[in-house]
């Protein structure tokens, strides 16, 4: 299984890199938010409150700050969602709809198996100290929001906020965590790529 999903893996990025070379960079800036250094051939996009340089030529991704980490920890995610990203975000603004990502094409998906996303792992890491989660959650360049106990609006992308909310533990309930999308996320980014912008959105945190 884990084999089959590496070489979707592999064959979903080259598409996008395949794609990408042949884009307009003022096209693919207008679009996403991303800016294009003409002497290097790089894009430069905002992510997590850090840059990241994709180098379409080289087919190479190099991040700065915390984003050295994700891009080598989880860079199965980070480079097909970051690709991805540059090749079909629209020029839409969010229209600040939340919805679960169960509520998306085929979102049940999210309810098993491996695409289960880390939810409780979050919860059990910051049920009992909500402040560490909006510090870590201001750090990564989050806003943070009314909802829960504690919640942070972040941006992976420019074009696709993604909320993460927290509900402390108590004496009768565990701790509880909640990812939503805007609704114009399927605009920007196909839906496996919006399942492993979920990962990554969670996984700053971890």
């Amino acid at each position: 299984m884990l084999a089959a999903q590496e070489q979707e893996w592999i064959g979903g990025e080259e598409q996008a890199w395949r794609r990408l070379a042949v884009s307009a960079p003022a096209e693919v800036c207008r679009r996403t938010g991303a800016r294009f250094d003409e002497c290097s051939g790089v894009y430069v996009l905002d992510m997590f409150n850090s840059e990241v340089e994709i180098h379409p030529g080289h087919r190479k991704i190099r991040g700065t700050g915390d984003l050295c980490d994700l891009l080598r920890n989880v860079s199965h995610y980070a480079r097909l969602s970051i690709v991805w990203y540059l090749v079909q975000a629209q020029e839409t603004p969010p229209s600040g709809n939340l919805i679960s990502p169960r509520q998306l094409p085929g979102g049940l998906i999210y309810a098993r198996g491996s695409h289960v996303l880390p939810l409780e792992r979050l919860a059990r890491l910051y049920g009992g100290d909500p402040g560490a989660f909006l510090k870590k959650g201001e750090a990564l360049g989050g806003e943070c929001r009314r909802f829960g106990d504690a919640s942070v609006m972040l941006y992976p992308f420019p074009r696709v906020p993604v909320l993460l909310i927290l509900w402390r533990k108590d004496d009768e309930f565990p701790a509880h965590a909640e990812l939503l999308f805007d609704d114009t996320c399927s605009l920007h980014l196909p839906a496996d790529i919006i399942w492993s912008t979920a990962m990554l959105s969670i996984t700053v945190f971890l």
